[in-house]
């Protein structure tokens, strides 16, 4: 007898008419994220002034004759977005304008984050894993997480791989070595220009990372790359990441559904826990290592003098934009 058809996993898609979700959509349908026998349906949601681009994303999706898409939910109501669905993409968010203060950016994206965290609370899956890539994502992550009560904080976490994915590759190019031959990198705190790409940890074939580079170059220009990195993305092409964006968000939900290496590590956005000195109340980006869908925070790291003070920084951007948008939280989650 042939085997029995696997049941289809439920995919959310947000902002999935604009670039990245538009890089997105067709990578998940291709079953890039879970191979090529899992079939899938795509809920797509996009803000009312969008549905009619949403519509054409739909008619390429369709045409694209995908064996594994089973479905389509192309809607801009929440609540039929999140309804069922087993994993969620968090990408769609309001950029930043000419004029518009960061604080301002911080409170709209907090309302949009808000009712998306009280949809997923109502209708998700109750073992949902949700990935937010939308900036400022570490806060529009904690939002949409204490604004779900009835799902873990564990099920939610912000993308900082793009980050990590930047540092590897500047180190491919710096030391002419396989990206694959790169292991234990972190970038810690927020995705922002506070962020810390840390070489303290980092191994590079089977050496240490800072034995093969030079301390000044690490500090004053891998680190001030990572940083601006997407700044010079759109001075370069005019846009933000979106490719690269997608595929960063590929690979933190691959490694978290799958897990990651035996002997390396990730970085994540996830909720703070007192590790490392980092109390509660914000979503930090950490060393995670992912077992059976799981992510554990990677514990026992030495932190030098420089690696404490960088994340000293990102931590107190991270609590000033939490403070900027505590209105907006539950009260049990405002302390």
């Amino acid at each position: 007898m042939p085997p029995t058809p696997a049941k289809p996993i439920r995919i959310a898609v947000t902002g999935a008419a604009g670039n990245i979700g538009y890089a997105l959509v067709f990578r998940l349908a291709s079953g890039a994220l879970f191979g090529p026998e899992q079939p899938l349906i795509l809920h797509l949601l996009e803000i009312p002034q969008a549905l009619p681009a949403l519509s054409g994303v739909a008619m390429e999706l369709t045409d694209c004759a995908f064996p594994l898409l089973q479905d389509l939910v192309p809607t801009d109501q929440a609540m039929q977005a999140f309804d069922g669905v087993d994993y969620a993409f968090l990408v769609g968010s309001r950029p930043r304008t000419q004029g518009m203060e960061r604080k301002d950016l911080l409170r709209v994206n907090a309302e949009i984050f808000k009712i998306q965290g009280q949809a997923l609370n109502e209708r998700a899956s109750r073992q949902v894993r949700v990935l937010v890539v939308g900036n400022p994502a570490n806060t529009n992550a904690l939002i949409a997480s204490q604004n779900a009560p009835d799902l873990g904080e564990n099920q939610f976490s912000s993308m900082m791989r793009l980050d990590h994915n930047r540092t590897l590759s500047i180190l491919h190019e710096k030391c002419r070595v396989p990206v694959s031959s790169i292991h234990q990198v972190t970038v810690w705190g927020n995705h922002s220009s506070t962020q810390f790409p840390d070489l303290e940890h980092a191994r590079i074939a089977d050496r240490p990372a800072l034995d093969q580079v030079d301390s000044t170059w690490y500090r004053n220009t891998l680190i001030a790359t990572v940083q601006q990195r997407g700044a010079a993305v759109i001075k370069a092409r005019g846009a933000s990441s979106a490719a690269s964006a997608a595929s960063a968000a590929l690979d933190h939900m691959r490694d978290w559904i799958a897990g990651t290496p035996k002997e390396d590590w990730v970085s994540m956005g996830v909720a703070a826990n007192g590790d490392y000195g980092i109390e509660p109340g914000i979503f930090f980006g950490y060393p995670v290592a992912c077992r059976n869908g799981h992510h554990d925070i990677v514990q026992g790291l030495a932190l030098s003098e420089f690696a404490r003070s960088q994340i000293a920084l990102t931590n107190r951007e991270l609590r000033e934009e939490r403070d900027g948008i505590r209105d907006l939280l539950p009260p049990s989650s405002r302390a």
